[in-house]
C-alpha cells in the first residue's frame, strides 16, 4: 500500500515511515524537507499520486491554541482537497487523549483538527495518544529559567513514540478497525517526576519544580488526572524509566 505521512520526518512521523517500510508498504514522507508544505499545499498533489491512505502526524509550530488551530485547519483543508482528487480512501489522524474536554491549550487546537478531518470528504480514523516520552525534553526546555525548570503539575500515562507509530501503522493498514483508538504507556506518572528522571539521566543539576495554574481549566484537568486513557486503550511499550535506559541519551 502507498501511504503518505504528513510530518513524516518528525518525532512520530519518522517512526511511522520506518514501521510501514519494514512491513513492505510504500511510505512517503510529507514535510518541507521533502518538498511538500501541507499548509500552503505546495507539492502536495504530486506527492499524493497513487496514495491510498494519508497519515496526519504533523505538529503545529506553536503551543499557542490560536496559532496551532490556524496551522491545523489549513493543513487539513489542503490534504482533504488534494486527497479527494487523488482518490485517497482513508486518513488516520494522530491526536491527543482527552481533547473533547480541552478548551484553552494546544490540545484544544487538536480537537479543532479532529473536527476538520471529520467534516471532510476523506473518511478518517483517529488515534488519540498520551504524552510521548520524547516530548518531556522539549517541555523542560520551554520551562527552563536558569538553574530551574518549571513544569506543569500534571498526571499522564506517557508512551514511546515508536509504540505510537506501531499502533498508527496497524490502524492505517487494517481492513476493518475502530474509528477512534487510544494509546498510552503502562504507567500513570507525574510530569515533574519525569523531568527529574530525565535531568538525572543527563547529569543535569537543574532543579525541577511543579507549577499549578488554577485559572486554566485544561491545566486543572491534567493536574487532577482526569485526562487519562480509558479502559479500552492500547497499552504499549516501556515505562519512561525503562525507555530512558535505552533512549534517554538522545532525548
Amino acid at each position: 500500500m502507498r501511504i503518505a505521512v504528513a510530518g513524516g520526518t518528525g518525532r512520530v512521523g519518522r517512526h511511522v515511515v520506518e514501521v510501514l517500510q519494514r512491513s513492505g508498504h510504500d511510505a512517503v514522507a510529507l514535510s518541507r524537507s521533502t518538498g511538500v508544505d501541507v499548509v500552503t499545499g505546495e507539492g502536495l498533489a504530486d506527492a499524493l499520486k497513487g496514495v491510498e491512505c494519508i497519515i496526519d502526524a504533523a505538529t503545529g509550530p506553536s503551543p499557542d491554541k490560536d496559532e496551532a488551530t490556524a496551522f491545523f485547519t489549513a493543513a487539513v483543508r489542503n490534504m482533504q482537497r488534494a486527497g479527494e482528487q487523488a482518490g485517497v480512501r482513508l486518513a488516520v489522524l494522530v491526536s491527543i487523549i482527552g481533547v473533547d474536554e480541552l478548551t484553552t491549550s494546544y490540545g484544544a487546537a487538536k480537537r479543532d483538527q479532529e473536527e476538520a478531518w471529520l467534516a471532510g470528504p476523506v473518511p478518517v480514523r483517529i488515534l488519540r495518544s498520551d504524552l510521548f516520552h520524547e516530548f518531556v525534553g522539549p517541555m523542560m526546555q520551554w520551562g527552563r529559567q536558569g538553574d530551574v525548570v518549571y513544569l506543569p503539575n500534571m498526571r499522564r500515562q506517557p508512551v514511546a513514540a515508536r509504540n505510537v507509530a506501531e499502533t498508527i501503522a496497524d490502524l492505517a493498514t487494517a481492513d476493518e478497525s475502530r474509528s477512534m483508538v487510544e494509546v498510552a504507556g503502562p504507567q500513570v506518572e507525574s510530569l515533574v517526576d519525569l523531568g527529574v528522571m530525565l535531568a538525572a539521566r543527563h547529569g543535569d543539576p537543574v532543579r525541577v519544580e511543579g507549577v499549578s495554574t488554577p485559572d486554566d481549566p485544561d491545566s486543572v484537568l491534567y493536574e487532577a488526572g482526569r485526562l487519562l486513557p480509558g479502559p479500552a486503550a492500547v497499552i504499549a511499550g516501556p515505562t519512561f524509566a525503562e525507555w530512558l535506559e535505552t533512549e534517554g541519551e538522545t532525548s
